[in-house]
């Protein structure tokens, strides 16, 4: 899934009809708070991002995400109609992994976009391949599950809950915020699915399953410290 940042609305659908064309799945964001939000509630495999944006511009946007431990290996590709070599030395020394000037053609983009994922592929994905907190520890690229050693037998979609949990521990998350994650925003599956898949996956985590605490009214966040695990 692809994040375009472009606040001009043509062009941004004009990018995500020609990526999709390519193979690609896409979603726009128009601004850069926006798209600090949406990196916030669902993962991304790339991110396109425009200079010139109302509000927080595209280098303030490549600031933070470059500072946040979740997303801070994102790949980014700056589209921009500034061609000046401040620019792309600015976005460089930021952490961007290429840059394109407008106008170009979709098949340019096409071509740096599938670069790049095929790049971070052969590097083994991002830098972040394990998860870890007390005895447990999840490995992304084998899709592993293991508590002092010794491997769990997890669903996909239990390994998937507990990814999204591990990848924001401290943070109380929706079960919206978590159905889109793990199911990718399906509506035919009710919210109240999480609770189920919650409740087996503390049962499969033993002791360890207490980390994940109910927040009422809200959904669910994953704590160090153990505890009750129906606590607010």
């Amino acid at each position: 899934m692809l994040l375009v940042v472009e606040d001009d609305q043509n062009l941004a659908k004009l990018l995500a009809y020609n990526l999709e064309r390519a193979g690609f799945k896409c979603q726009l964001s128009g601004s850069g708070e926006d798209a600090l939000q949406q990196l916030s509630r669902k993962s991304f495999d790339l991110l396109l991002l425009d200079i010139m944006l109302p509000g927080m511009d595209g280098f303030e946007v490549c600031r933070i995400v470059r500072q946040h431990q979740l997303y801070k290996d994102l790949p980014i590709i700056m589209l921009t109609a500034k061609g000046e070599e401040i620019d792309r030395i600015l976005g460089f020394e930021l952490g961007i992994d290429d840059y394109v000037v407008k106008p170009f053609s979709p098949r340019e983009l096409n071509l740096r976009i599938r670069a790049i994922l095929k790049r971070d592929r052969r590097q083994g994905g991002r830098a972040q391949e394990l998860l870890r907190v007390g005895t447990l520890e999840v490995d992304l690229a084998r899709h592993i599950v293991t508590i002092d050693g010794k491997e769990l037998v997890l669903t996909l979609m239990e390994f998937k809950l507990l990814v999204a949990l591990l990848k924001r521990k401290g943070e109380a998350q929706s079960r919206e915020m978590l159905l889109s994650d793990v199911w990718d925003v399906d509506r035919s599956i009710n919210t109240r699915t999480i609770d189920t898949h919650i409740t087996r996956l503390r049962e499969k985590l033993g002791e360890t399953g207490r980390m994940i605490k109910t927040v009422r009214g809200l959904g669910y966040k994953l704590e160090e410290k153990e505890g009750d695990p129906h606590a607010g």
